[in-house]
């Protein structure tokens, strides 16, 4: 086998090798070097086989037809959606700034306001307007106010706690929770218990005792220990360490100060509780500052604790969250009981203290000159007594508690969509100085004027105002001075607030350090809560460190190679394996070219995008947080046929051969401009072929053609092939450790997709970012946008939105997403990878219930079976995707077949298995069980129901009574009934089809009556009062949906089909149960010649016994045999019927006679034919072949046109025995199969899988994928258990649905004696008797029964359970779509950004300008221009005679950046040909100019390395010698073949005079995807599919041994 691996289609051609030799041709010799093998994707006019890649355009022929870019599906046109959404992220950073700066300044604010009305014998002047505008007033606190504002303080304190406290319950009992060592959970106890008892210092303490601007000022001082931790946290790696050590004893040592300048300057003795509270306040946020990574031990091990806490944090939050709550209440007792106070005052006043009570408001005598005196007792001083506002103190602490809670939500908000500096940080960090701002006007007007807040404040309270407050004081005794340092310093050790790190959507625990905040310091909190070391997962590393790594990325192909990351002091997690891996694995079957098409474009945008980050990784040096990995699988059903020249050999099918003839159809409309893909490269495989492509961006396109013959074939077999192929083969059997296989598996993820998809990059973007949120995340789906023309389109489009909007969206919130569809949904390798997911979805189908849940519905159980291992499934509105959907009634009817009975099944095998899965899965609860049975018991009545409403319609709309209406209703669905259990499928779908016209026109009136029926019974009725909220949740749904609005006017279609879709669609799907064919895109297969003859003798034979079985039969005496009769007697009515009398065949007539003599010559040529092939049988087979090349590609049913002249058995024996002396080429599937020359399969080199993955294609399909023998006795079985199955569940079925209908409908009989009065639009009845003068007034109540009345409400509560998750989720929604856009305007200007950021911040939107194929060879915009006489000055002639010049194209999108980016210059006039990059940044000398400062720093790392290229070591320490092939022998060489490049290699990479290796390194600057490289085992075999570190020439011999650094290390060609 290996002695055939590469072998060439063809010998070289007399020039091969010639170029090599000859020195003077410099430019063809690089040509040669630069190798267009794997990394030259595009070619022209190599399909016939010629090797010339100049075109030659005659003048006469220079008029061109580009591709017309059209914009449909997920390409339309999305700027006014774009431009609504930048508009709304405005008003995000807008809205959330405000809200968080108010809501932290009310919180800061009533805080400080509490404190004040808690000092003991408070005594403040009152307002005299309401008691004498003459007179001075004093008023002094009573007891009762002081219990209020206590109580007040201690609720303030203890809501976010119980919020924690709940928060912690629910994951600890719903989901998973580790218990954390006692010396941890007791360090933790203790740093919380002192945050605890420092809190209840300052508030009872320390603020009653200085005014209000004292406090919130002191507030800024609460750093302390997380300073101190900071700075013992910092490592010698950090840059500028000893600077920022600097800053950090400056920054300490200024927090420190605060605590002791109050208590030296006033000498007063209870201040000296300030420096204990606010260092025991600091000790709650000693987590967030410790590092692991620091020199010290102490703060190691508390790192240690930090790392623990992670797991345990919620467990240890469950107690501490009550032991806080209790130690903060039990200090405010013990400081009220210091303060000489009796402790039960605060539980005896507690209703006194927020009831009616009385204020003592004293006047003070007039010589005090509005002084306050010590003592208000003295006998000559009047009181007055008011009534106090004893609800103040709610509203207020109702302000702090909601004011703390925005200013926490929205904050939080602003992280998730990435507006942390300006509308977290900033609000923040403005908290305190706004405050101090407004407390400062506050007081100073307070004292001015006692009076101004009168209507708004009680008089009575008010801020501890600084006494005689004037602003010089301000200045000197309120140390403002020394507060601007105190805010400098809890700036500088919250820094990190403003540089947030985190992903898009990140979750809580990954934002905040403790589950909760702190109402009564809610800046702080947010501050100093905020995590430090927020890092996204998955980030890109340094592009050197990816290079290096490159070869290992996915594989390490030498296995005698030893695993270096077990090596000591090296961690066994590579950075490459976090590298983001997509796998898009599609099927196909039988598609159509425009579905084709839209799949191929959907998978070049996505090559697209992944080379420009690869590029602006490679070239323009930024770190991309989205960079990827792709590669394309497509898994292609029953991919061959038997071929038109044997019936022992097969060739690819039209649907094949169509794919491949669309892929530069495709490729030419995304990079619009005409494109050759080169052939695809084909392997024969064990199960069939592979046909593998080089996508312009060099991302890999493989084919995977299954030959059912050899393989399963169905879809679900598919996905077995692959999710075993890519993640058993390709990542399992890799020679690596267990931790970099689990990292890797965690960051590999499949693109399921169906052959049909339209998607953009962007969508995929969405799905990854919800993957590295949550890694429970087994599985994520988008938005699905059915795609098509025609009502049954129509009817989907609203339910597909329906279903999306209110569905799916619920199912998200509530629990998981049961179904997260095969067309358009991205999976996590590693969940699919666990028990009982991959190996039980290898399970064969040997019982009815398999053939329906497992078959029927395939990704519905894949998701069933994560569901049930505790993975997360969730959706993704914001990821759109387009699929084409049935257009026409019966194949919308035999999906649908299938669909129904497989939801039913899988839900039901859920719900059987759901203790267990309530038990694993944290996602699903004990409600949506319910929820889901709520939603399955109305599946199953849902016919019931539907008959039900159309018994009572027929009613209201046709004014007759409830039997007729129940006759008229019950017969069509019997007779549906009996239908469907007797005729034939396409007997079926027309009667469903003739009765769900019917309904629809039933419809209509019914909706007529309907209205009809709700004037009269009111807009109170329950039946009025659903119909609106439910058309009224859909009109909200739509109005949240706008770029789906429209949909909602397919909701009248949607209407109209509500019979047939939900009750004759149920009874065809249940009665059809044991129909288990596809039902879908079913094509006839070819059949071989044997086939087609015994089919032609099957045929005979049966009308044969049908006219033996005739009456006159015995009297024709076999007349007619030919199965063409005529009567004596013939009649017919419009051509519906013919009836005929006295039948007798017909008799040979002159065109049957023609016929037999036509079919005579046949045989006597075919005779003519075996004759000559045994004298020229080369010519003879030419002929015979090119014949029947030509008759095969003129029709798709060329097999029926070849039965007609088939031989009889007689003849057919001879001919054999005569064509089996003609010579026939020995073939062997492995090695030389057929397929691989069919000239429509492209002259595409053949290459051959390594022995190693062919053993593991045998081995898997021995295994799990060998093909299913027809063994008629197991198939009669299996018919039998599925039909058992059917009448099983259709007796089910039908007792349920009878049951509920006859007992709503006897109790609608009978409502007048049993019945539930409706409270609401009750009829009112005035009747006024003349001859008594008497107004009689009675009352008019609905009666309604009383399960209808249950049903109706039933279906409320779902529809109000989908409404509210909708609104939650539009919320989700809204933040993901604001999180991934960007405001380029909101951040700095380009002029204030420096090269470097202007270049990281546009990195991957200038590549994807400077590689587009458009343009690199002198294309043009033929409609570019304005104004109104623009096509006048169309410059058609130039344009004509440029493209007639001779050219050579760009192969790949990196070349073309290349050949773009080492043009690049800032001197514009030197150098017109600098490229427009994009509308923004068109012509900006700034950009070029950073641009052309990259692109040189880039060529001097080049030019630095030079040498080192030279003598690399080897990664895995490989010397070699002489270059070989991988046979073994001397490798082709191929100087014939020169670039597809415009230029040469030489003069692309040749920059300023100095060689391309010298800039570039030997590989020719990164132009060979080193991701994709054929490797050498020490076998000989290459593979073309495994990934090594790219080793630039073969070598014959491998020998390990040590790195060496000298230049003959690696040798030269």
């Amino acid at each position: 086998m290996s002695a055939m691996r590469h072998r060439p289609m063809a010998p070289p051609g007399p020039g091969a090798g010639a170029g090599a030799g000859a020195p003077g041709d410099h430019g063809d010799s690089d040509d040669n070097n630069f190798t267009d093998d794997e990394s030259s994707p595009l070619t022209h006019d190599i399909y016939g086989g010629s090797q010339r890649t100049i075109q030659e355009t005659k003048g006469w022929d220079v008029f061109r037809d580009p591709p017309i870019k059209i914009e449909t599906g997920s390409t339309a046109n999305q700027e006014c959606l774009e431009l609504t959404i930048k508009i709304l992220k405005i008003f995000a950073y807008i809205i959330t700034f405000i809200i968080v700066l108010t809501g932290g300044v009310i919180a800061k604010g009533t805080m400080l306001f509490m404190t004040s009305q808690v000092r003991k014998d408070k005594k403040m002047e009152y307002c005299n307007k309401d008691l004498g505008r003459d007179k001075s007033f004093v008023v002094r606190l009573p007891e009762e106010e002081r219990v209020a504002w206590i109580w007040a303080l201690m609720i303030a304190y203890a809501l976010p706690e119980i919020g924690a406290l709940i928060r912690s319950a629910r994951i600890c009992f719903f989901k998973t929770f580790k218990v954390p060592k006692t010396g941890h959970f007791l360090f933790v106890w203790l740093m919380e218990s002192f945050n605890a008892m420092g809190t209840a210092l300052l508030m009872f303490v320390v603020l009653p005792q200085i005014d209000a601007i004292q406090g919130a000022m002191l507030t800024n001082c609460l750093c302390v220990i997380p300073g101190v931790f900071g700075l013992l946290s910092r490592t010698s790696k950090e840059g500028k360490r000893f600077v920022k050590a600097i800053i950090d004893l400056a920054a300490v040592a200024a927090q420190v100060t605060g605590l002791v300048i109050w208590p030296l300057l006033e000498n007063r003795r209870e201040l000296w509780v300030i420096p204990v509270a606010c260092v025991m306040i600091s000790c709650g946020w000693w987590e967030n500052y410790v590092s692991p990574q620091s020199s010290l031990g102490l703060v190691r091990a508390l790192g240690r604790i930090k790392e623990e806490m992670r797991y345990t944090r919620y467990f240890c939050h469950m107690f501490l969250s009550i032991w806080k709550i209790l130690l903060f209440f039990c200090l405010a007792l013990l400081i009220y009981w210091a303060q000489g106070e009796e402790p039960g005052n605060l539980f005896a006043m507690y209703g006194d203290a927020f009831g009616p009570h009385k204020i003592i408001v004293y006047e003070l005598p007039a010589g005090l000159g509005g002084v306050l005196p010590d003592t208000l007792e003295s006998a000559n001083i009047d009181t007055v007594e008011v009534d106090a506002a004893y609800n103040t103190v709610v509203y207020v602490l109702l302000l702090q508690i909601f004011g703390a809670y925005l200013c926490y939500i929205f904050g939080k908000f602003a992280c998730k969509i990435l507006i942390q500096g300006f509308s977290y940080a900033f609000p923040v960090s403005l908290t305190v100085p706004l405050a101090v701002t407004l407390l400062i006007s506050a007081c100073g007007i307070r004292i001015d004027d006692p009076c101004f807040f009168h209507d708004t404040i009680p008089d009575y309270l008010f801020f501890t105002s600084p006494s005689n407050f004037r602003f010089n004081n301000f200045v000197t005794e309120q140390m403002a001075w020394a507060w601007i340092l105190w805010l400098l310093s809890q700036t500088w050790i919250a820094l990190h607030i403003w540089t947030p790190k985190c992903e898009r959507l990140a979750t809580t625990e990954k934002l905040f350090v403790k589950p909760m905040y702190s109402s009564l310091l809610i800046d702080q909190s947010m501050a100093l809560n905020r995590r430090r070391d927020d890092q996204a997962d998955v980030k890109t590393e340094d592009l050197s460190e990816i290079e290096k790594e490159k070869g290992d990325e996915y594989y390490e192909t030498i296995s005698v190679h030893t695993d270096r990351s077990s090596a000591p002091n090296k961690p066994s997690i590579k950075s490459s394996d976090n590298i983001t891996r997509i796998y898009s694995c599609a099927t196909m079957w039988h598609e159509t070219r425009d579905e084709m098409i839209e799949f191929l474009k959907s998978i070049m945008r996505m090559d697209e995008d992944q080379c420009a980050r690869r590029v602006a990784q490679k070239y323009l040096r930024v770190l991309d947080p989205d960079y990827y990995e792709f590669e394309t699988h497509i898994f292609f059903d029953d991919a061959f046929e038997i071929s038109d020249h044997s019936d022992d050999d097969i060739q690819c099918n039209r649907f094949v051969k169509l794919l491949i003839s669309t892929m530069d159809e495709a490729a030419s409309e995304i990079h619009q401009t005409t494109i050759r893909l080169r052939p695809p490269k084909k392997y024969p495989t064990p199960y069939g072929g592979r046909l593998v492509w080089t996508l312009p961006g060099k991302t890999k396109f493989i084919t995977h053609l299954k030959d059912k013959d050899r393989i399963r074939h169905r879809k679900r077999w598919s996905q077995v092939m692959y999710m075993y192929y890519l993640l058993g083969h390709r990542l399992m059997e890799l020679p690596i450790s267990v931790d970099r296989k689990d990292a890797i598996a965690e960051n590999t993820y499949l693109l399921t997709l169906d052959g049909d998809i339209d998607f953009k990059p962007n969508a995929v973007t969405l799905l990854v970012d919800l993957m590295k949120k949550n890694k429970n995340l087994g599985a994520a789906c988008g938005r699905i946008h059915p795609v098509g023309s025609g009502p049954m389109v129509w009817y989907q489009l609203f339910e597909y939105a329906i279903g999306h909007w209110l569905q799916k969206a619920t199912e998200h919130m509530i629990g998981c997403v049961l179904c997260s569809p095969g067309c358009f949904s991205l999976f996590r390798g590693k969940a699919l990878m666990d028990d009982n997911v991959m190996k039980k979805y290898t399970t064969r189908s040997d019982e009815a219930r398999h053939y329906v849940q497992y078959d029927q519905g395939e990704d519905r159980w894949l998701c069933t079976l994560l569901l049930q291992r505790g993975y997360r499934v969730e959706y993704s509105a914001a990821s759109d995707a387009y699929t084409h959907c049935p257009e026409g009634f019966n194949e919308f009817y035999n999906q649908r077949r299938r669909w129904v009975p497989s939801t039913i099944a899988n839900i039901m095998d859920l719900l059987a298995d759901a203790k267990r899965t309530i038990k694993i899965n944290d996602n699903i609860s004990l409600l949506y069980i319910f929820y889901q049975m709520m939603l399955m018991g109305g599946t199953i009545l849902g016919p019931g129901t539907i008959f039900l409403m159309l018994v009572g319609a027929f009613v209201a709309a046709f004014r007759i009574d409830n039997w007729t209406s129940f006759h008229y209703n019950i017969v069509p669905i019997l007779a549906f009934m009996f239908v469907c259990f007797t005729c034939k499928s396409n007997i079926q779908l027309f009667v469903a089809q003739v009765l769900s016209t019917a309904y629809a026109l039933i419809m209509m009136a019914v909706i007529v009556g309907t209205a009809l029926q709700l004037g009269e019974d009111g807009i109170g009725s329950p039946s009025a009062i659903f119909l609106i909220s439910m058309v009224g949740s859909f009109f909200i749904a739509a109005c949240l949906h706008p770029q789906e609005f429209w949909c909602i006017t397919c909701g009248l279609i949607y209407l109209l089909s509500i019979p047939s879709m939900y009750l004759l669609l149920i009874l065809y799907s249940i009665i059809n149960l044991n129909v288990v064919s596809w039902g879908t895109r079913e094509v006839v297969a070819k059949k071989t010649k044997k086939e087609l003859e015994a089919e032609k003798k099957a045929t005979e034979e049966a009308k044969k016994r049908v006219k033996q079985k005739s009456m006159l039969s015995f009297l024709q005496s076999g007349i007619g045999d030919n199965g063409d009769e005529e009567g004596s007697v013939e009649f017919s009515l419009a051509g519906l019927f013919r009836c005929i009398f006295c039948t007798h065949g017909k008799t040979s007539d002159e065109k049957q006679q023609l016929t037999t003599i036509a079919e005579s010559l046949d045989t006597i040529k075919q005779r003519m034919d075996t004759i000559e092939s045994a004298v020229d049988p080369h010519g003879h087979h030419a002929s015979r072949h090119n014949r029947r090349r030509t008759t095969s590609s003129g029709s798709k049913d060329h097999h029926l046109l070849t039965s007609v002249a088939e031989k009889s058995g007689d003849e057919s024996d001879v001919s054999d025995s005569d064509t089996s002396a003609e010579p026939k080429q020995e073939r062997d599937f492995l090695t030389n199969p057929y397929w691989i020359e069919d000239p429509d399969v492209r002259k595409g080199e053949v290459d051959f899988l390594s022995s190693t993955e062919i053993q593991f294609w045998k081995d898997l399909i021995d295994q799990y994928l060998y093909p299913i023998d027809n063994d008629p006795a197991e198939q009669a079985r299996i018919a039998s258990d599925l039909i058992e199955l059917r009448n099983k569940s259709v007796f089910a079925f039908f007792m349920a649905n009878a049951l509920f209908v006859l007992i709503v409908f006897l109790l609608q009989l009978n409502k007048d004696k049993l019945h539930i009065v409706w409270p609401l639009g009750v009829k009112t009845n005035i009747t006024y008797i003349e001859e008594t003068s008497e107004v009689h007034i009675s009352k008019e109540y609905l009666q309604l029964e009383p399960i209808g009345l249950v049903f109706v409400f039933f279906f409320a509560l779902i529809l109000v359970i989908q409404f509210t998750a909708m609104l939650f989720h539009r919320f989700g929604t809204i933040s993901h779509i604001l999180a991934s856009t960007e405001l380029n305007f909101c951040k700095k200007k380009s002029e204030d950004l420096t090269q470097d950021q202007l270049i990281d911040k546009h990195a991957v939107e200038i590549v994807k300008n400077l590689q587009r194929l458009q343009g690199i060879d002198g294309d043009y915009d033929n409609d570019s221009g304005s104004g109104p006489d623009r096509i006048a000055r169309r410059k058609t002639i130039q344009n004509l005679e440029k493209a007639r010049q001779p050219r050579r194209q760009i192969g790949t999108l990196d070349v073309a950046f290349k050949k773009r980016f080492l043009k690049l210059t800032a001197d514009a006039e030197n150098n017109p040909a600098t490229p427009i990059l994009t509308r923004r940044l068109t012509m900006r000398a700034e950009t070029i100019r950073a641009l052309e400062v990259r692109k040189n720093s880039v060529m001097a790392e080049r030019r630095k390395s030079a040498m080192q290229t030279l003598g690399a070591k080897n990664e895995y320490g490989i010397t070699t010698g002489a270059p070989v092939n991988n046979n073994g022998g001397l490798p082709n060489q191929r100087s014939g073949r020169v670039s597809n490049a415009g230029i040469s290699i030489k003069d692309v990479f040749n920059v300023n005079g100095i060689p391309p290796e010298q800039i570039y390194g030997s590989n020719g600057g990164g132009t060979i995807n080193q991701g994709y490289e054929h490797v050498i085992d020490e076998d000989g075999d290459g593979n073309s599919l495994r990934l090594t570190t790219r080793n630039p020439h073969p070598h014959p011999q491998v020998s390990w041994g040590q790195n060496t650094s000298g230049g003959n290390a690696t040798g030269r060609l």
